[in-house]
């Protein structure tokens, strides 16, 4: 059926409202999620609890553009930082690892390592496939009650927030990368799972993609993984 010059007109309207009224709830989930986590997120170590564990999220370390990615070498940077001064003892490195080709643990390992982390220190967790599957793993599967994330900013925020909902004792520690701009791609990705988070949390009540039985922290052999191809 063919609108009229009017039903057209109406349509748009309804479509700016409804577009409006979808901008607005996001605003308020995202809104809700920093208020709720910024108290627990701390860019100065000297004022960062101490915990056993520290876990660092997951990501590439090469950018889109084939270089180093600033925020996975921000990551292993500052749990470097917190493991020489005393706040963190030991380290769960926690991300996807969905083919031979591609594996983000076995890589923040070799990071580690190389800058001097005792390899007894690490522990590998390789289902780590989302921020909500490294946080739900640290409790369910590593029986943590506390820990120390380690990512950047805009993303401890959310990693904080699902581990309090989780009753997880939490602090977030801040790290450095390049300034991620509120329009940029990244930012606005982040935008979205907060949203997604929150309903995994209180609507969906997601599990984590894969789960298991217990595993003790530091349960990884000595000897390096075997090489990436």
């Amino acid at each position: 059926m063919k609108l009229t010059a009017s039903g057209r007109r109406r349509l748009r309207r309804g479509l700016l409202w409804a577009a409006a009224l979808v901008s607005g709830v996001m605003l308020l989930i995202n809104n809700w999620v920093i208020n709720n986590s910024e108290a627990y997120v701390y860019s100065n170590w000297s004022l960062l609890p101490d915990n056993e564990v520290g876990i660092v999220l997951g990501t590439s370390p090469y950018a889109r553009n084939g270089r180093p990615n600033p925020q996975f070498y921000g990551r292993i940077e500052a749990a470097v930082q917190l493991y020489q001064l005393g706040k963190i003892k030991k380290i769960i490195v926690s991300g996807a690892n969905p083919d031979s080709t591609y594996n983000e643990p076995r890589q923040m390992w070799r990071e580690l390592t190389k800058a001097g982390i005792p390899s007894q220190a690490i522990t590998m967790d390789f289902a780590g496939v989302r921020t909500f599957d490294s946080i739900s793993r640290a409790k369910e599967v590593f029986n943590l009650e506390r820990i120390t994330v380690i990512t950047q900013e805009y993303h401890a925020y959310r990693a904080v927030f699902i581990a309090k909902k989780l009753g997880i004792r939490v602090a977030g520690y801040a790290a450095t990368s390049d300034n991620i701009g509120f329009f940029s791609r990244t930012y606005l990705r982040e935008v979205f799972a907060r949203v997604k988070a929150v309903l995994d949390l209180y609507v969906l009540s997601t599990e984590p993609k894969f789960l298991g039985g217990p595993e003790a922290v530091n349960a990884v052999p000595d000897e390096p993984p075997p090489p990436l191809p």
